[in-house]
């Protein structure tokens, strides 16, 4: 008895005196992202870049001049296989190197390459358009955008509630539907980093809500997630705003005093009061300007009908008024 007595205590001090896991500690972003061109046919410049986050983790953007969308991209390098968010918005590989580079970030030749998994934040083709890149090439797998494929890949049987795992070999990263800004739309996160991958749902640039309710709801969904979890940045899909928070042109392919891409864990537990204020049309809260894409399009629309109808009637009493003049001057 004694001897079990021992080994118990043993058991429980060798517990107590394990050193807890220290949070990941962020690493500088220290890149000046290419800020594209007022006009791109005089200025040439590369249609990609990469920075190299850590030795198993690379961010990817596609140039303001090769896409005026300019979308990010992320790689995870695990050890039993890698995972790439989103493809961009350039399908041609000859304009955007975009499966050629990836791989050549792998570990391995020929057929002991490391596997890939292609995953997407969600469906709008600045996010997948570079899918057929990678839909031919041997140990690749693409996942594909619509909620069908989402949920049954992911295992959301109860849509949007759960989160999802995946395990890339000693790295996991946890999927969190984040719909809103698009029906099938999920966020990342990657354990080992502590970063944040949020697509569109959450950047330094326009948030296109098209569902106000589900966009709050995901909002406050990502808050409870994080809220006891280290988060060293919150990683989105674009930057459309400079420094000083004021959004650049839409389809702009010039991004001078770019605001940096990464936004941090207070930013992120503060999104749901952010959202929370939108009033369904468009408004801003400091540098997050809010709309509803298809409500501005269609009071676009309204205006321009508007406009047409009124040169139509212009147009109709000058012709009235000249056919008066001539029978006037007729008598």
């Amino acid at each position: 008895m004694n001897l079990i007595r021992s080994l118990w205590v043993m058991a429980a001090l060798s517990t107590f005196c394990v050193p807890a896991i220290a949070d990941p500690v962020p690493r500088p972003i220290d890149i000046h992202w290419n800020q594209g061109a007022a006009d791109c046919r005089k200025t040439p410049q590369p249609p990609l870049q990469v920075f190299q986050y850590d030795p198993q983790t690379y961010i990817l953007r596609e140039s303001p001049c090769a896409t005026f969308e300019a979308p990010f991209m992320y790689v995870l390098i695990g050890t039993d296989r890698a995972l790439m968010i989103d493809t961009g918005d350039v399908a041609d590989p000859t304009l955007m190197p975009l499966a050629r580079t990836v791989m050549g970030l792998l570990p391995g030749q020929g057929a002991a390459k490391l596997p890939l998994l292609v995953v997407h934040t969600h469906g709008h083709l600045d996010h997948r358009a570079g899918d057929p890149q990678f839909q031919a090439l041997p140990n690749v797998q693409v996942v594909g955008t619509d909620l069908q494929h989402v949920k049954q890949y992911f295992g959301f049987n109860h849509w949007p509630d759960g989160v999802d795992h995946i395990d890339l070999g000693h790295r996991v990263v946890d999927v969190i539907p984040t719909p809103g800004h698009y029906p099938s739309h999920v966020s990342y996160y990657d354990r080992n980093t502590a970063l944040f991958f949020s697509g569109d749902f959450f950047m330094p640039a326009r948030l296109i809500i098209d569902n106000t309710a589900e966009d709050i709801a995901s909002a406050k969904r990502v808050a409870e997630f994080i809220r006891n979890r280290p988060v060293t940045y919150v990683l989105g899909g674009h930057i459309e705003v400079d420094a000083n928070g004021d959004t650049f042109d839409f389809g702009s392919t010039y991004h001078p005093n770019e605001h940096v891409l990464q936004l941090d864990k207070q930013d992120l537990m503060g999104l749901p009061a952010i959202v929370g204020q939108f009033n369904g049309f468009y408004n801003q809260r400091g540098m997050y300007v809010m709309m509803n894409q298809y409500r501005v399009l269609a009071a676009q629309l309204a205006a321009l009908l508007l406009i047409v109808a009124g040169v139509v009637v212009m147009i109709w009493r000058f012709v009235r008024h000249r056919r008066r003049r001539r029978r006037a001057m007729g008598n």
